[in-house]
């Protein structure tokens, strides 16, 4: 996936939808928009970094997993089977990115699969298919012809926390250097 913030406007558009096609109960997020002010008034600006699971490459919340519910498909997505979870939070704990949660209707960790029901229906994720300024593109990196093979390889990405050496899977294009290190995570951690 990359998310291209030259074209992010932080309307939250992408965590909405993703609330919505998902079931995902009030208080927990599965994508969330992090927002930082910078500067001193009347010279102020925002920027936003759209979070999300990193699908990584090298996943520590597989590892981690004592009844392997999570685990990676042979296309990368990291899911969980929700038969197998017990709740035991360890694969919370082992995320670098605070990309898991529990689901207070029903006692599992829960966490973006980039709705996974979608893409093997070949449909877009919600959050890529309604966000109005195309700055969400999931594709193949393996297809060189792909549009997300072509912002990689004509713009500098970045992507969070690389020296966890997960391998993460989510790229961010123009992203703002305090608005990834800025402290706070996921919204339902209190900090």
């Amino acid at each position: 996936m990359v998310i291209d913030l030259r074209r992010c406007t932080g309307c939250h558009t992408c965590s909405v939808a993703c609330k919505s096609e998902n079931s995902v109960p009030l208080g927990v997020w599965r994508m969330w928009v992090k927002q930082i002010e910078k500067g001193k008034y009347p010279i102020v600006s925002k920027s936003f970094l759209p979070l999300m699971c990193n699908n990584c490459e090298h996943p520590i919340c597989v590892t981690v997993c004592p009844t392997r519910a999570s685990y990676k498909r042979g296309d990368g997505i990291v899911i969980i089977d929700p038969h197998r979870c017990i709740g035991c939070r360890y694969c919370m704990s082992a995320c670098p990115y605070d990309a898991r949660f529990i689901n207070p209707l029903v006692p599992i960790v829960q966490k973006c699969d980039w709705c996974l029901h979608r893409i093997d229906a070949g449909l877009k994720p919600a959050c890529e298919e309604i966000c109005p300024t195309g700055a969400i593109i999931l594709g193949d990196l393996n297809d060189h012809q792909s549009e997300i093979s072509k912002l990689i390889i004509t713009n500098p990405v970045e992507v969070i926390k690389p020296e966890m050496r997960t391998g993460p899977h989510v790229f961010y294009i123009g992203a703002d250097r305090d608005a990834i290190e800025a402290r706070g995570g996921a919204p339902w951690i209190s900090e």
